[in-house]
């Protein structure tokens, strides 16, 4: 027979409150199992490249910032107080049950220094501007690149580009510039300024290709070597304008050059 309509209501009421109950115990294990010594953190192993900071680094910038147990702690956080510290670019944060942390960072290589000599800036070879210290040898070591902000990477790019065409002429950037009018300019080891002007990558080393495979020559002709290059500018539609030491200013037609 059909139970009564009170009993039904009474045996719903009964298995809620046991629903309830259930999960109030539930909960009340899981904040007891969170909040549990056990559980606190007791250590932090530091893995991947590490050469530029060591335990010290870590315990000033990274422990103050941590919040919570195993359980509780916000890894996204806690990735982010890693990437603060000074060389790290990267930082990957795991859990390691019971009370551990596990954190794999990549660091900032540096390619360039980037902007003004006071900026205390670096410029890595993802084309990321950083902030850090160099020893004064990987300093001097270092070209400058300058640029806006946002065109980082394009400088870096074009650096890229440029550098190997005038190590074949044992030539080296001191300074690779993308000026806010949109213009390039290098200055190299030796103090030579070549005006390279505006346009794409692909514009730019071709006018840079058409002088560089002709400079020899060129300052051959007037008894001097590459190294005797005081400037150029390769801004003039039909050819560049060329200064060496101790030659008057020479111009070039391109379609002139052997």
């Amino acid at each position: 027979m059909p139970l009564p309509a009170d009993i039904k209501l009474m045996n719903m009421a009964t298995a809620l409150l046991v629903v309830v109950f259930v999960l109030v115990a539930m909960g009340s294990c899981a904040w007891w199992l969170v909040r549990h010594p056990s559980f606190s953190l007791h250590a932090i192993t530091v893995q991947g490249e590490v050469s530029r900071n060591n335990a010290f680094a870590f315990r000033t910038h990274v422990l103050p910032k941590l919040e919570g147990n195993f359980f509780t702690i916000d890894l996204a956080k806690t990735r982010q107080a890693f990437e603060a510290v000074p060389w790290v670019r990267v930082a990957v944060v795991h859990r390691d049950f019971p009370n551990r942390l596990r954190a794999v960072l990549l660091e900032h290589r540096p390619m360039a220094m980037w902007g003004e000599d006071d900026a205390g800036t670096l410029l890595n070879e993802q084309g990321q501007v950083f902030e850090a210290s160099l020893d004064d040898a990987d300093a001097e070591r270092l070209p400058r690149l300058k640029g806006p902000l946002a065109e980082s990477q394009t400088v870096a790019a074009m650096y890229i580009a440029l550098s190997p065409r005038f190590q074949k002429l044992d030539m080296a950037i001191d300074l690779l510039e993308l000026t806010p009018r949109g213009s390039w300019r290098i200055q190299t080891k030796n103090g030579a300024l070549i005006e390279l002007g505006r346009g794409s990558q692909s514009e730019i080393l071709q006018k840079l290709d058409v002088f560089l495979t002709t400079l020899k020559q060129v300052s051959t002709r007037y008894g001097r070597g590459v190294s005797a290059l005081a400037g150029a500018d390769l801004r003039h539609k039909d050819g560049y304008a060329l200064r060496l030491h101790g030659v008057s200013t020479v111009e070039i037609d391109n379609k002139k050059k052997p």
